[in-house]
């Protein structure tokens, strides 16, 4: 089959590797600019850039994949289909009528649930107990198009956004083969979304991490995780930045009888802070300044009595 791939961050990777693995041919590996980065600004490529090069495949960076000279490139391509994973560019109607059989979408989440930029992380963050993946034929909206296929599994009570993410990056390769197998054979499902039951994961920003410790020990200790690696949940220790990676809830069913954020038990690999109900034991942490280590390390070199506020 003639594919077009269009993604750009590592999530994509498993897919596009997944599909020459297949055997399809890959006409286009389409993914965003590259990207200044670091003190010296050195430009990085995207991920799935550097996988197609790898590969010896031909990577066009469109600014815009609606001007009319892309479009007419894809046109001469003739793709059988377009396959789309986390690219980072809304679709225009000339390139989604384009190919024979359709532009296809992997997305993080069990569809019509989770649409939008972040599924992996607020699946962790909002408790679920099971997520997955889904195939779809693409349409103008955002994520609305009709689901061909869906792969589940569970979430760990210690799941993290980084541990879900490479664990569906995993699966998006494993259903992309199996769905176009359908669609070349003209056996796949086309079902329609119950949008009554859709929600919207937001794109996640560096500010939604400030933890409020007035929160339930529970609901802060699904946010640290669901934001571990990045952009990671944070509070504040003598003035400067303490972002925590793993935490422990101990005591959830009891109120705090400290104010939010106080450090109510310091041991030789832990401390304890109270929340509005319960508290979290921190055992994993990097302090402004510092590397991210263990919080045994951490209270070797920096002191933290009981009675200090976290704010």
């Amino acid at each position: 089959m003639k594919i077009v791939f269009m993604g750009t961050p590592d999530f994509a990777v498993n897919t596009l590797e997944s599909l020459i693995e297949a055997g399809h041919e890959i006409a286009l590996v389409v993914t965003q600019s590259d990207k200044a980065k670091g003190r010296g600004k050195k430009l990085v490529f995207p991920p799935v850039k550097e996988t197609a090069l790898v590969h010896g495949l031909e990577v066009a960076q469109p600014d815009r994949v609606r001007d009319s000279e892309f479009v007419e490139r894809l046109t001469k391509i003739a793709p059988d289909v377009i396959v789309v994973v986390a690219f980072g560019q809304i679709l225009p109607e000339s390139i989604l009528s384009l190919p024979r059989l359709g532009c296809v979408n992997v997305h993080a989440s069990l569809l019509p649930e989770y649409r939008g930029a972040a599924p992996i992380q607020w699946a962790v963050i909002d408790g679920l107990k099971k997520t997955g993946v889904t195939t779809m034929y693409m349409d103008k909206g955002l994520d609305t198009g009709d689901i061909i296929d869906q792969r589940i599994i569970d979430i760990s009570s210690d799941e993290t956004g980084g541990s879900l993410f490479d664990k569906l990056a995993v699966l998006g390769g494993e259903i992309i083969v199996d769905t176009l197998d359908k669609l070349d054979k003209g056996t796949a499902n086309r079902t329609k979304q119950d949008d009554s039951k859709s929600s919207y994961a937001k794109m996640l920003s560096k500010e939604m991490g400030l933890i409020d410790f007035s929160e339930d020990a529970v609901v802060i200790e699904r946010l640290i995780r669901g934001l571990n690696p990045w952009p990671s949940a944070y509070t504040k220790l003598d003035g400067k930045i303490l972002k925590i990676y793993n935490a422990l809830v101990v005591d959830e069913n009891d109120s705090a009888k400290e104010k939010p954020g106080t450090v109510i038990a310091v041991d030789k690999k832990s401390f304890t802070v109270s929340c509005g109900v319960g508290a979290l034991r921190v055992l994993n942490l990097q302090l402004e300044g510092k590397k991210r280590m263990d919080a045994d390390a951490f209270l070797r070199g920096y002191e933290i009595n009981v009675g200090t506020v976290l704010n």
